[in-house]
């Protein structure tokens, strides 16, 4: 009886190691199939499972620096005695909540869900992972280090800039560790010490993230809309998170919006006016020839990538009118036309440089479409702007009106 017993116990036993072995095998082909997946997709690797940066272009993410001296100046008291401290202080305060602390939570779904995207949408999702990762982390080192050199001169806009790079960061490992989903993740700390960074001044710095950030939140409450309306095209559990992140987004652009307030020159002259209008279309035109490239990222969600750029682009233009002393009229008729005509010379140029033409003959065959289109966003720039924002020019030169 007892031998019965024992020889029972031990086929018990093997039956259960030979299961446990089947279900890590299958974990296993389920890994090495995504794996392979990725592999297929074309992607260079710096090593295993490491994606490498994709090479830099006039409509890829930037790293910024600026003149940091001149920003020490710009929010210093003794220099700038409008700065509003109340108004920040009580900003400090609202960014110190940390209303997203526990927000970036991830949960079993988000693996799973990646392992069922295949083929060519599962190559545009990692490239949509990555641009995004590499415009947040953008932000974390900019702010980061603003945070650092402004302690001595201005402590509470030195803490702002800290907590907006604590959410920058945030997201920015939110969307990296959403990439190793996919088998493939940046190297971020490689990205700091080898990319290039593009200088502006403080000027241009804050029209630039002010336009980042408000085109960042329109961009992600659009989609998250979109999907609850459309829950069959949530193909991926992250679009889920966009409602409270892009109040992360909103927070950062108010806090621009405070700055450019006290600062009168940044948008009362003409010149404000052209470098408003400068900024705004170097957003509007990047976005919408980067997202048309990727149609079919767009497409995978449900959405009419043209009808989806021009919504975000002209409740952008509604939100940047209200401190901005001129934006485009991005609802001319002529507007989304000219745009349209971008897109079409720009695929002419990606097609002659996917061809295997040499490399000069290139340079020839672009030539001609390049030339069109300089001269199409020149058509757009001088297109009557619509002047507007919070600096009432025509009837006070000299007070604001909120």
């Amino acid at each position: 009886m007892a031998a019965t017993m024992m020889k029972a116990n031990n086929q018990l036993a093997r039956a259960s190691v030979q299961g446990r072995a089947a279900r890590v095998s299958a974990r296993r082909a389920v890994v090495v199939r995504a794996a392979a997946a990725s592999d297929d997709l074309g992607f260079k690797t710096m090593r295993n499972g490491v994606k490498e940066a994709s090479a830099e272009s006039l409509l890829t993410p930037r790293f910024y620096t600026t003149d940091f001296d001149e920003m020490e100046q710009l929010f210093s008291q003794q220099i700038n005695p409008n700065l509003d401290m109340a108004e920040l202080e009580a900003m400090c305060t609202e960014f110190k909540n940390d209303y997203n602390q526990r927000h970036f939570v991830r949960n079993e779904t988000f693996k799973k869900a990646a392992e069922g995207i295949t083929g060519e949408t599962r190559k545009i999702f990692i490239e949509f992972l990555e641009r995004s990762c590499t415009a947040e982390f953008s932000g974390f080192l900019l702010y980061k280090e603003l945070g650092r050199r402004l302690k001595s001169t201005n402590p509470v806009v030195a803490e702002i800039f800290t907590l907006m790079s604590r959410d920058e960061a945030r997201h920015a490992g939110f969307l990296n560790k959403a990439m190793s989903d996919f088998n493939l993740a940046l190297d971020l700390g490689f990205l700091t010490k080898n990319r290039k960074y593009t200088f502006f001044k403080p000027k241009f710095i804050i029209y630039a993230t002010y336009l980042s950030e408000k085109i960042g939140y329109w961009r992600y409450i659009s989609i998250y809309r979109h999907l609850q309306r459309n829950p069959d095209n949530q193909l991926y559990p992250l679009f889920e998170y966009f409602e409270n992140w892009c109040q992360d987004e909103n927070r950062h652009g108010d806090f621009f919006t405070a700055i450019l307030k006290v600062r009168p020159e940044f948008v009362n002259d003409w010149v404000a006016k052209l470098w408003s209008r400068f900024f705004c279309l170097s957003v509007y035109i990047t976005m919408y020839l980067n997202d048309h490239q990727r149609s079919a990222f767009y497409e995978s969600l449900g959405l009419n990538t043209t009808q989806f750029n021009q919504h975000v682009i002209i409740e952008t233009n509604k939100t940047t009118e209200r401190i901005f002393p001129a934006v485009p009229d991005v609802e001319h008729p002529e507007f989304f036309t000219k745009m349209d005509e971008l897109v079409k010379l720009n695929n002419k140029v990606i097609e002659i440089g996917n061809s295997d033409m040499p490399a000069p003959l290139k340079a020839l065959a672009r030539a001609p479409y390049v030339e069109r289109m300089i001269a199409g966003i020149f058509q757009i720039f001088i297109m009557k702007p619509i002047d507007c924002g919070s600096f009432d020019l025509e009837a006070n030169q000299t007070q604001l009106s909120y």
